[in-house]
């Protein structure tokens, strides 16, 4: 038996948010007070414990002027268990994108929605709207379980699916705060409306004799400093890797019978993707195989699981503060055998599984009761009304005028459940109408499989943009991908502004990190069905370089992969080393020489009359001196030849100089000018 602790264990200070947690008197205070006073922001120990009731303080980075106050908004994120969306809650938060937000909604990368641009000042309202019309938002942020995932195919026929479902809602169930604080401060007091909770879940929650749980409080399973770090679970079938199984910090498996009847589930833990740059002891980590749970016992596994990571996850380094860590340092064995003394009872072997695969389930499809759904691709997440492009318009239409609830998928896209056939043209015509592509084939293979998530202007730990700038990135990979032959070719590609992870660029086939303005961790070897974590391949590229590093990796790929081998697959085969031997010694098979211009955007290129110029150093296949730009928009790049003689006196002075080109032509033609 475990005594489970209060305060939770530690041996050094713990961390300002962990006070802040402790006398919040269960996530009340300073919110209460805050929420009533008549200004634009929260103060710093506010915003801590707000973003528990599901809400981050942002500003409009476009909008800053020096000297004034920042353009204070809020994002709310719902929690939606495996990415239910009733028809009530979408046309609710619809209607709160326009009435209070930036006239746009959100799916994330963890089936739920964001609403961004919300002033202080309607807050609660949109709170209050939300919770009444069928929807949560308490937990989507915090430090406490968040949005359960699951498969978003609604297959009937499919009695694997059903079961995912169910223990997702039930796992969001036993993990929700039970503190009054949400009702009091955002329905002043009143309890919504909403489903009856499970009763096996409900018995759960209070049911101990192992030390996973609070007596006497209100937090039975966080007790009054709830968890470390966020704590991040998903549901899901053999086989079905939609939801990014190994990057949760809990993943169950569901495990049937010849019969199709639930036995139980099979245990992975340990995954998360959140690293800091220049600071190697932070990792992007996938979760490890740990044990076999029965159905029976489902919930004392999972209260063990938090229960350990709560009682002796880092509460002093936020940085060092997730499940991965504490196993990394731990070791599987260790962890086990601690899970083992919560959970009261050995842990059984792992079962085998066959393997992951990704699916995104677009398109029209049968869901095995003779309905139908139907998945929309949405670029980016972002629902929005744009031009011709009328996204937000038609899914309100189809809402209204069908009454169909919604899945979101992991991959920030929406599914259309339980459409009857007869409505299929119908919906057709809406989608047509307003410029809406719903056939898959018809998208561009790059943009169908890529992710960014929002960063610039309104995520406060962008370096650089994402989202604004994965359009323009794709459009120039494709280019750069037909122009070498690779024409059919595609894969998953990856982008975030910070190195926070939020759309899983680690386990992307090419992942785009933010670095600095600008520019990004280039990340290679991660696979399409997201089973393989990717490795970082070049710390910094400049956006502008980008043509300029990824042709050789792409030559290289045509030239030297397998039958049918995926471009993942491919540079996890022949590895970083290969990779970088080739692109030194690159010389471009095409070259278009363009008229000699001036350099009106400060960028300048060498190259020889005959052929692009290849060096030797790996950050240098072209010379190159970029002054600071200020766009991520893909400017004409302007060059200026050499002659074949000069071009090969100056990569002999560098090489005996032990200096890059670039350092060299910036030196010569500096003095130059300066002479002149």
């Amino acid at each position: 038996m475990v005594k489970s602790a209060s305060p939770p264990n530690t041996t050094r200070k713990p961390s300002k948010v962990e006070v802040l947690k402790e006398h919040s008197n269960f996530l009340r205070e300073p919110v209460a007070t805050e929420i009533l006073q008549d200004t634009t922001h929260f103060s710093e120990d506010a915003v801590q414990i707000l973003k528990f009731h599901g809400s981050y303080q942002q500003d409009n980075r476009d909008n800053r002027i020096k000297g004034q106050e920042k353009d204070y908004q809020f994002m709310l994120r719902t929690r939606n268990p495996g990415g239910f969306v009733p028809p009530q809650l979408y046309l609710t938060l619809d209607k709160l994108a326009d009435d209070y937000g930036n006239h746009t909604l959100r799916a994330t990368t963890r089936q739920g929605f964001q609403v961004h641009g919300i002033l202080k000042k309607n807050l609660k309202a949109s709170v209050a709207a939300i919770i009444k019309n069928l929807g949560s938002t308490l937990g989507a942020c915090g430090d406490l379980n968040r949005n359960v995932m699951a498969p978003p195919a609604p297959f009937k026929n499919k009695p694997e699916y059903q079961y995912a479902w169910e223990y997702a809602d039930n796992i969001a169930q036993l993990l929700t705060p039970q503190t009054g604080a949400y009702y009091e401060i955002w329905l002043d007091g009143e309890m919504a409306i909403s489903a009856e909770e499970n009763p096996e879940v409900k018995a759960a929650r209070q049911r101990n004799g192992t030390g996973t749980v609070f007596h006497d409080t209100e937090e039975p399973i966080y007790g009054s400093h709830y968890m470390p770090r966020k704590f991040k679970v998903s549901v899901t079938v053999p086989g079905d890797n939609s939801i990014d199984l190994y990057t949760q910090d809990l993943s169950l498996v569901v495990i049937t019978n010849d019969s199709s009847e639930l036995e139980g589930f099979n245990v992975f833990a340990g995954g998360g993707l959140g690293r800091t740059h220049n600071k190697e002891e932070t990792f992007a980590r996938l979760a490890d195989p740990i044990c076999y749970v029965a159905k029976e016992d489902v919930y004392d596994i999972i209260k063990a699981i938090v229960a350990t990571q709560r009682d002796y996850g880092d509460r002093t380094d936020r940085r060092h503060a997730r499940l991965k860590y504490l196993i990394q340092d731990w070791g599987v064995e260790k962890f086990q055998s601690m899970v083992e003394k919560y959970f009261g009872k050995q842990l059984a072997p792992f079962k085998a599984l066959p393997d992951f695969k990704y699916q995104d389930f677009l398109g029209w499809n049968e869901q095995g009761d003779g309905k139908l759904f139907l998945g929309i691709s949405v670029d980016n997440g972002r629902i929005k009304d744009e031009g011709s492009f009328q996204l937000k318009t038609a899914l309100r239409e189809i809402v209204k005028k069908f009454n169909l609830p919604i899945r979101l998928t992991p991959h920030h896209n929406v599914i259309f459940c339980d459409i009857v056939p007869k409505n299929k043209q119908a919906i057709q015509k809406i989608l047509n109408t307003h410029g809406v592509v719903f056939n898959p084939e018809e998208i561009e293979p790059l943009v169908r499989y890529a992710m960014a998530c929002p960063a610039m202007p309104t995520c406060g730990l962008a370096v650089t943009e994402s989202e604004r700038a994965i359009p323009g990135i794709l459009e120039r990979i494709r280019a750069l991908l037909d122009k070498n032959g690779l024409q059919k070719e595609h894969f998953v590609v990856r982008m975030t502004g910070c190195p926070n992870g939020c759309a899983r660029p680690y386990m992307a086939e090419l992942g785009f990190v933010g670095s600095a303005p600008e520019a990004y961790q280039l990340w290679l070897g991660g696979s399409q069905d997201q089973t393989r974590l990717a490795l970082p391949y070049m710390e910094r590229l400049h956006h502008n370089d980008l043509e300029t590093q990824l042709e050789p990796i792409f030559v290289y790929f045509r030239q030297s992969r397998q039958p049918e081998e995926k471009f993942g697959d491919f540079c996890d085969r022949v590895g970083f080393d290969a990779i970088r031997e080739f692109a030194a010694k690159y010389e471009s098979e095409t070259v278009v020489q363009p008229d000699i211009t001036d350099d009106s955007d400060g960028l300048v290129e060498t190259m020889a009359d005959s052929t692009t110029a290849s060096v030797t150093e790996e950050s240098e296949q072209q010379v190159v001196a970029i002054a600071n730009t200020t766009t991520a928009s893909n400017k004409a790049r302007h060059r200026i030849s050499l002659k074949d003689e000069v071009y090969s006196n100056l990569k002999k002075a560098a090489e005996s100089k032990g200096k890059s080109m670039t350092d060299l032509v910036n030196d010569a033609l500096k003095g130059y000018l300066e002479n002149l």
